[in-house]
């Protein structure tokens, strides 16, 4: 795997899972290396020498390294799978509107709930579940007859919103309001090359 691009990933980030799904889905060659984040291995050198912000995931593509998820999406993209970032302006800038959510509502809303459920955070879980249940409104409507949340084909859009709202029930978010959402979880699933992020026995799935 010479030619592979190594993506420094944990297990139960779905930060660092939606990375490693968009290269799966893609057909992109990868090397997932696992940071040891229980003993501080991103918090120490050599890991800080290629995020200082200590943070996974990051991704090294012979010189070139990137951290942020959604940036490393768009860069795989670019770079080895076109199709899922489409150059036409208005799709493209609708890509864009989800990348924001997903580093927005998402991360504030069933991002956050999952931490104080699966790694003990200290967050308003209260508030994270209800802005979790606020944008899953949104998602639901938008998903109204739509398999894919841009155009007719899966984007870097759906890799992005797919993983937190996925494990939203680990957070103590129920899905079971969402019908259109739980559909769309279930097209991106059926995608060849999917790869699941394991499933903590947390919040509603305890």
């Amino acid at each position: 795997m010479s030619n592979a691009v190594k993506i420094h990933s944990f297990p139960l980030s779905g930060h660092a899972q939606r990375v490693e799904l968009f290269a799966n889905i893609a057909g992109i060659a990868h090397q997932v290396i696992n940071v040891d984040l229980a003993n501080g291995e991103h918090k120490k050198a050599p890991f800080l020498a290629l995020n200082s912000a200590g943070q996974v995931p990051v991704l090294e593509d012979g010189d070139t390294v990137i951290s942020d998820s959604n940036a490393i999406l768009v860069y795989l993209a670019r770079k080895y799978a076109p199709n899922y970032l489409p150059t036409d302006a208005v799709l493209e800038a609708q890509v864009q509107k989800f990348l924001s959510l997903a580093s927005g509502e998402i991360a504030f809303g069933p991002c956050n709930a999952r931490l104080v459920t699966v790694f003990n955070a200290t967050l308003d879980a209260d508030f994270a579940i209800a802005t979790a249940h606020n944008v899953l409104k949104k998602l639901d409507a938008h998903l109204e007859d739509r398999a894919f949340l841009v155009g007719e084909s899966p984007s870097i859009a759906d890799i992005a919103i797919y993983t937190y709202t996925a494990h939203a029930p680990e957070g103590n978010v129920s899905l079971a309001e969402y019908p259109n959402v739980r559909r769309f979880l279930a097209n991106v699933e059926a995608l060849d090359g999917f790869k699941p992020m394991a499933t903590t026995k947390a919040g509603l799935v305890a």
